[in-house]
């Protein structure tokens, strides 16, 4: 069994996602779908080493953050999918991506969602849960798509940057 610095629950939390990359690994499966090792590697803003990513996967495996099963479309890759304690970190991360925005430099495209999520509150949090589990768990899928509305409020301000360079 691990030893833990205390029994202090924001302690367990950060010594369970509190290094550099862990969030970053749930941010894109959760709000990027991206589902697939390479997807992870290549196509996260902050370029992720491979070794470090595959580190993290299997940290957050073993944490029961994230699960891995076969891809049956083909045999040497893998599906990751988010678990209940991870989809349960939504309201965190709206948190986070609010705090972030008020306090820190952020890009317009890059920090759209997190201003969808802000101002959606709790209401649209717990909705865009629903679709999560829906996604990574198969549970029935919910009426409205909130990852539908985030990618397209994203991809509408990522051209909107593009006209302007």
């Amino acid at each position: 069994m691990l030893a833990h610095r205390s029994g202090c629950p924001i302690n367990l939390t950060l010594e369970t996602l509190g290094d550099r990359w862990s969030l970053i690994v749930i941010r894109d499966l959760m709000f990027g779908n991206r589902r697939h090792f390479r997807a992870l590697l290549t196509q996260s803003e902050e370029g992720i080493a491979s070794n470090v990513l595959a580190d993290r996967l299997r940290r957050l495996e073993n944490a029961r953050l994230i699960s891995r099963r076969d891809d049956p479309t083909h045999k040497q890759k893998a599906i990751y999918s988010l678990t209940e304690p991870a989809i349960q970190l939504v309201p965190l991360l709206a948190q986070m991506g609010a705090w972030g925005r008020r306090h820190t430099p952020v890009s317009k495209e890059l920090s759209v969602r997190a201003q969808i999520l802000e101002e959606g509150g709790p209401k649209l949090w717990s909705k865009f849960m629903e679709e999560l589990r829906h996604l990574h768990l198969s549970a029935p899928r919910p009426k409205v798509s909130v990852l539908a509305q985030l990618q397209s409020a994203y991809e509408a301000a990522m051209a909107e940057a593009r006209s302007h360079r």
